[in-house]
């Protein structure tokens, strides 16, 4: 303590400049080393915790077979993919099927920025070892993270019978006479039961059903179907059984039968303004979306896009029909046509459409049109299920009626609908009144039959001889036993 009383305080060292010169980076580099390290660490269980790549494995779903598709895609962020392998495994053998190191093993498409479509057959005739049994199919995929020092991984197993044994198919029924543009029924065994079946008219298919929806007292695998020789298909065109189980396996049988000509007519039609007034206003008004124009100089381009695109649209609308048919015949007889009526148009009436003199189209007429008086009832042909009761583009207000097994009729044109969607109707009930909505000129009915989604000649239907021969003959001999007196034999 000094003289005054005042404590005495030790001078502190001077800190030296080097110190803080030396002490500053050295601070801040080892925050940056724990930064980075902390990064680091976060980084790398991050991508520990990371998702794989997604995998959507379409097919095969529960069988494999001779030549069965697989159908896979994959998905990562950017479409960046480390690996892609699909194996298939049975027993203690594993058979390599894809890998995206060899990309041309299969078709590889990239459906979108992130997403990679993979398809190629697997089966049996690809891979000649396998057998008959229990396999598994697994499809490992992987997308690089932290610059390819690790990688983010998936997989899929599914387990898979392998089926290798194809379907049998044999006609049952005999004398198959089908007349261009008319229908035919067929009687056929398909075995196993399971299996996807019906008949090939060229390129184009019309399933088969248990014969019992025909009320046939026979076991699961007899199978019927109608089918037809479209009006715009040859003569000499193939007709053959086909059956197809879930491995992919096919069979076939030809389907002997006899194909018989029949002319159909050509005619001129003429096209004024006053129709054209008449016509194209209603249907672009029920049709918003074709944007047709009204304006009097764009209605014969707008009658145009009708006639053709529009009845292109209506057909395929038609044809999504038979999805809903039953699988039931709901019918038991000859149809009933439109009673004392004129037949103003037949069956695919080949028409060329002229406009002050010159040629402007050239559509096929399917169908009948019948004609008594304006606005008569019209009556459904048969029994069976409304799946359609409302506006058809070309046909106006149209109802369409299910007969089962394929079997549709169409009523078109009508002034008014007296049914609607999922009534049942019978044979004889009034369903709406004749009319001339959609392209008509004139009051009348536009009527068709329907096998299978297309139309065909009614003709037939409405006749009680042919009903008999080509339809409910074969029912009666093929009903009790499943067996016909001949017919055809099958192609495994």
């Amino acid at each position: 303590m000094l003289p005054n009383g005042r404590e005495q305080v030790k001078a502190r060292p001077p800190r030296l400049q080097y110190d803080v010169v030396m002490r500053g980076p050295l601070k801040f580099f080892l925050v940056l080393l724990v930064l980075a390290l902390a990064g680091g660490a976060a980084a790398w269980l991050w991508s520990s915790r990371a998702e794989g790549p997604r995998i959507d494995l379409r097919q095969p779903d529960r069988f494999i077979g001779q030549a069965t598709p697989l159908d896979l895609r994959v998905e990562a962020p950017g479409g960046r993919f480390a690996r892609v392998d699909v194996t298939l495994e049975q027993g203690d053998r594993s058979f390599p099927i894809f890998t995206l190191a060899q990309p041309a093993q299969g078709e590889v498409r990239q459906e979108s920025a992130e997403r990679l479509f993979i398809m190629r057959k697997v089966g049996s005739r690809e891979i000649p070892e396998l057998r008959p049994g229990p396999a598994r199919l697994v499809v490992r995929a992987a997308r690089p993270l932290l610059f390819g020092l690790r990688q983010a991984e998936s997989s899929v197993t599914r387990e898979l019978e392998v089926r290798l044994e194809p379907p049998r198919v044999a006609v049952l029924s005999t004398l198959h006479y089908v007349n261009h543009g008319g229908a035919e029924f067929v009687v056929y065994r398909a075995t196993p039961a399971d299996v996807e079946s019906g008949v090939r008219v060229g390129d184009r298919t019309y399933p088969g059903v248990p014969a019992s929806g025909a009320g046939m007292a026979a076991d699961a695998s007899t199978k019927v179907a109608f089918f037809a020789l479209l009006h715009d298909q040859d003569l000499d065109t193939p007709i053959s059984l086909y059956a197809r189980d879930a491995a992919g396996n096919e069979a076939a049988a030809p389907l002997e039968h006899r194909a018989f000509p029949k002319p159909f007519a050509r005619s001129r039609i003429e096209i004024d303004d006053r129709f054209l007034r008449q016509v194209v206003p209603a249907i672009a008004a029920t049709t918003p979306d074709m944007g047709l124009s009204t304006a009097p100089d764009d209605l014969l381009m707008s009658f145009l896009r009708i006639n053709g695109e529009l009845r292109m649209r209506n057909g395929r609308m038609v044809a999504e029909l038979a999805r809903k048919t039953a699988p039931q015949m709901l019918w038991t007889d000859a149809f009933q046509p439109l009673a004392n009526a004129a037949v103003e148009a037949r069956f695919a009436d080949n028409r060329t459409y002229f406009h002050q003199g010159k040629e402007i189209d050239r559509q096929v007429h399917l169908g009948f049109d019948l004609a008594v008086t304006e606005r008569i009832p019209v009556l459904a042909a048969h029994n069976g299920v409304v799946v359609h009761a409302g506006d058809l583009g070309i046909y106006g207000n149209t109802v369409v009626v299910d007969h089962g097994l394929g079997v549709q009729s169409l009523y078109a044109h009508l002034s008014s609908i007296g049914v609607k969607t999922g009534d049942r109707v019978e044979k004889g009930r009034p369903i709406g009144r004749s009319g001339m909505t959609g392209l008509a000129a004139g009051d009348h009915l536009h009527f068709t039959m329907l096998v299978g989604g297309h139309p065909v000649s009614p003709v037939e239907w409405w006749d009680p001889k042919w009903m008999q021969d080509r339809v409910l003959r074969k029912i009666a001999e093929t009903g009790a036993s499943g067996r016909a007196a001949g017919g055809g034999g099958g192609v495994g």
